[in-house]
């Protein structure tokens, strides 16, 4: 068990941080106003978004292991309103604060921790269960901040993954790296 604790430690890190680095890479092409969008009066901007993941981090990650994840001053209708005199600096302090707890609440856990108990919300999760609860919920919400980040910038996106049309060049290279690592005679 504690090899295959370790390993789900070490993948769901991965895949957070990676979550992390896929909405920097959005958000880094986005100009200032970009971020105070919505598409439509229902909708969520991108500040509006950050916000939200922001306060579910600090809620959920805050003393992680000791205290329900739902935090009696966190205010989550809240998270869906946005000053006017909001600036994309704040956004990105919110980004990185929420991202601090995550990782400042993660990264310590070992094998041992996996199956203990936490609460969100009054109910019981085993710490694997919360985290993974957690990574779908910032899959989601970063999949929107890219959707809407690339319908932004339209023409000027920059894929954050293999390019349209580009699968079989990748495949190749790909391919032929792999067989150059493995110093596979004539294929240098």
């Amino acid at each position: 068990m504690t090899d295959s604790a370790a390993h789900y430690l070490e993948e769901a890190r991965r895949q957070l941080r990676g979550h992390k680095r896929m909405g920097e890479g959005a958000m880094s092409q986005l100009r200032d106003e970009d971020f105070f969008v919505t598409l439509d009066p229902e909708a969520n901007s991108i500040a509006i978004l950050v916000r939200h993941l922001a306060g579910n981090m600090r809620s959920r990650f805050t003393d992680f292991l000791t205290t329900d994840g739902e935090k009696p001053d966190r205010f989550r209708d809240r998270e869906f309103e946005i000053s006017p005199a909001t600036t994309r600096g704040e956004v990105m302090n919110w980004w990185e604060e929420g991202w601090t707890c995550v990782f400042a609440a993660i990264d310590p856990l070992g094998p041992e921790d996996v199956m203990r108990t936490v609460t969100i919300r009054d109910e019981h999760h085993t710490v694997l269960q919360a985290i993974n609860r957690q990574i779908a919920h910032y899959a989601q919400h970063i999949g929107q901040i890219v959707l809407l980040a690339k319908h932004l910038r339209a023409s000027e996106w920059k894929t954050l993954s293999i390019p349209r049309g580009k699968s079989e060049e990748f495949n190749q290279k790909k391919a032929a790296s792999e067989k150059f690592d493995r110093g596979v005679p004539g294929e240098k």
